[in-house]
This record gives C-alpha cells, structure tokens and sequence, in this order.
C-alpha cells in the first residue's frame, strides 16, 4: 500500500458524504421512527418490508457496483449518488402511497449502494494507507456517527419549530406539515455535500490511476473469493449490521415502553447518535495501537450484554437512568464492531487496488439484514406489542452478536498465526 497520503479533508469529506447519502432513507426513520408510522401512514412490518425492499435491489448493488468502484474513480461515483438520492427525497416529502414509498426505497438502494458504497470504502482504505487503518475506519464512522446526530439534531428543531399546538394534541397533517421541512432541508443538504465531493474530493492523476483497473477478470475475482477474510468478514458484518438496525428501535422503545411523547422518543434517537463518533474516534485509535480484530470480539462481547439487559425485561418506565445506561452499553459494542469490520480488510491480505470487488462480494451476504432484519423486527413488534415485543427484538440481537464473536474471534486466530508464521 504505497499511496501517498491523502489531504485531512479528503477524509472530512468522506464523513460528511458517508453519512448524508443514508439521511433520507435511514436517519429520519430512526429519529423519527413514531412519527414516520403516522405521517405515511404505516406500522412496522411495512415499513420493515420498504427497507426490504432496499435490501434486495442493494443485494445486486453490491454485487455490480464493487467492481465498478475498482474501474472509475471514487470522486465521481460519489458525488453522482448524492445527487440522485437528493431527487428521491422531493418524492419522500410528498408523502406517496404506501406502493411508491416501496418504489422509492428500492431507488435509494441502487444509489446509496450501486453508485456510493465500494468507492467509499476504498476511498477510506486510500486515506488510512499502511498504517492508519483503524484510525481511517474509526474516523469515518464516527465522523458518520456525528453528521448524523447533527442531521438528527436539526431535524428534531425544525419539526418542533413547525407544530404550533401541544405535542399531545398534534394532527396527523400538522405532523406532516412538520416533517415535509425536515425531508426538503435534508435532500438539499444532501445535495450541496455532493457538490463540495465533485469540487475538492480530487486526487493527483498518478495515485488515481493506480487505484483504477482498466478490467476486472474473472480471476481477479476468483482471487478475492478464495481469501478466507472475505469469508469470515461476510459473517461478522452479517451479526454487526443486525445490531445496527436493531438501534432504529431506540426511539420507539422510548415512546412504547418509557412512554415519552414524540419529541422525546426523537431526542433519544439523536442521543444515540452523538453515542457513534466518541465510540468511532475512541476505538479507531485502540485498533492502531493493538490488533484490529481483537477489539471485534471486545466490541460484540459488550454489545451482547448490553442486548441481554433489555432482552431480560429488566428495563422499565420506572428505571430511566438504567434504560440510557443500557442505550449506551448496545451503542458502544454495535458502533465499535460498525466501525472495525472494514478496517481488518489489509490484515486479512486483500489486495487496496481489488477493494471494491472485495467489498462487493463481502457485502453480497454481510448486508442481507437490509433484507430481512426489518420484517423480522416488525413481525415481532406487531406480533407481541408493548415491552414484550421489545425483548424478543433484542434476544435477536444477543443471538447475533454471539455468533460475531466467534466470527471475529476465528478471523483474530487466523490472521494472528499468520503473523506468527511470517516473522
């Protein structure tokens, strides 16, 4: 890994698009969970089945779009999301059909992942270079994690600053008038932070064109496949981004179960959010200073514990200091693994300039919860309602986090016998 180093606001901007591209088909739904169900008028397995329906078209995204991340430079493919993801959002803020919003989120899978996720993740692997990995990834998702708490934060003003009456006695079209504010000002934030990736994410024409490969050959691609870290790297981002959806469910949990109103329930999903980038930045410097994938296992340990304690139905409207504690015991193993799991790509011996079509075949099965994780969360919801429905989510969550753990701890035996063997 030669490359020279990129500019620190290569990396800024890296942070700011990271997050900005998953604003409107994620965010908002995860601050904004109760307000979302009433607004478009849904409950939790539709609107589980609209995230499914990302998770199938960015099944193939995955699959197409990481070679192409190893033939056209990231610059552009990324900006170009951007863009089109900011269209999408004029249709989200008028509120379509229940059919449209399906339509809608399939179109945010193919941009937020076809055109925006492998040029991202070898953007980070370029920035990081040979020693700076876990700082690289950690920055980024925590970085991810602050954008986000900052798009929470924003968008939990402007809805307060539009409803005129008691939040007791909000209508559905006040709601409504509300959220269109927040949906319209994040598609054009959205947008200027694709033009800012355009003007100044730009690299000098010689680092680019080592990154870039005029063909992908089958036996690159065989190559890639026959790594066991692309293998045991499907698993582990399989069990972590279980847990990471599991976290939209924080909001809700506080309105069903803490019985907070919807400004509330908001407010503990944007306090989840500033959780993120002191967990990214925190690990991200550990990782550099020891073994990457020795703080996986830690980080799957802790978010297994932390799921326990709300699985055990131990956590009531009566015990409000235990829910945030435990809020942040989940946070800080989920977003400690969130922010690892690519990091490990240069100790498990994946080549910088095949990234992307790594990251296409790891993401192929490691991102299949988009697919079936919402449903899942849904059907248990609606099936068991109140705090009951609540626990089995997060048994769901315990029974992934164990299994990448033991993922996470076969990749560290691995790849530390190896550095054995070699020196």
């Amino acid at each position: 890994m030669n490359q020279k180093k990129a500019p620190w606001y290569f990396l800024l901007l890296l942070i700011l698009a990271g997050e900005s591209v998953f604003i409107l088909p994620f965010v908002l739904a995860r601050v904004f969970r109760p307000t979302v169900l009433e607004v478009f008028n849904v409950d939790n397995v539709q609107l589980g089945i609209c995230f499914s329906v990302y998770g199938i078209v960015a099944l193939l995204s995955y699959l197409f779009g990481g070679p192409l991340a190893d033939k056209f430079p990231p610059r552009k493919l990324i900006a170009v999301a951007l863009w089109m993801t900011a269209l999408g959002g004029l249709v989200y803020a008028t509120f379509p059909s229940y059919t449209v919003l399906k339509i809608l989120y399939g179109y945010w899978g193919f941009t937020t992942i076809f055109l925006f996720w492998a040029p991202m993740i070898k953007a980070t692997r370029v920035w990081g270079g040979s020693t700076s990995q876990g700082k690289a990834f950690g920055f980024l998702d925590g970085g991810r994690g602050l954008v986000g708490a900052l798009f929470g934060a924003m968008g939990v003003l402007i809805f307060s600053l539009f409803i005129t009456s008691e939040l007791s006695l909000t209508t559905t079209s006040e709601s409504r008038a509300a959220f269109k504010h927040v949906i319209l000002v994040s598609s054009g934030i959205v947008a200027l932070v694709g033009i800012l990736v355009w003007l100044f994410m730009k690299m000098d024409s010689q680092s680019e064109k080592e990154l870039i490969l005029e063909k992908i050959t089958i036996s690159q691609i065989r190559e890639v496949s026959r790594l066991p870290s692309v293998w045991l790297l499907m698993i582990i981002i399989l069990c972590a981004y279980v847990g990471y959806k599991i976290t939209d469910i924080f909001s809700l949990y506080a309105k069903d179960v803490m019985m907070y109103d919807q400004v509330q329930s908001a407010q503990v999903g944007t306090f989840l959010l500033f959780v993120r980038p002191v967990i990214g930045v925190l690990i991200g410097v550990l990782a550099d200073r020891s073994q990457t994938t020795f703080w996986l296992i830690v980080g799957f340990m802790v978010s297994c514990f932390g799921a326990l304690l709300f699985a055990t139905g131990i956590i009531l409207d009566s015990v409000t200091a235990l829910f945030f504690i435990s809020i942040l015991i989940v946070a800080a193993g989920v977003y400690a693994v969130r922010s690892l799991y690519f990091a490990v790509m240069q100790e498990g011996k994946i080549p910088l300039v095949l990234t992307g079509t790594a990251v296409g075949l790891i993401s192929l099965v490691g991102y299949t919860p988009d697919i079936f994780a919402g449903p899942a969360m849904g059907y248990l919801l609606e099936n068991s309602p109140g705090a009951k429905g609540h626990q089995h989510v997060f048994w769901m969550l315990a029974l992934f986090s164990f299994i990448g753990g033991i993922a996470a701890w076969g990749y560290f035996l691995l790849y530390r016998k190896q550095k054995i063997s070699e020196s």
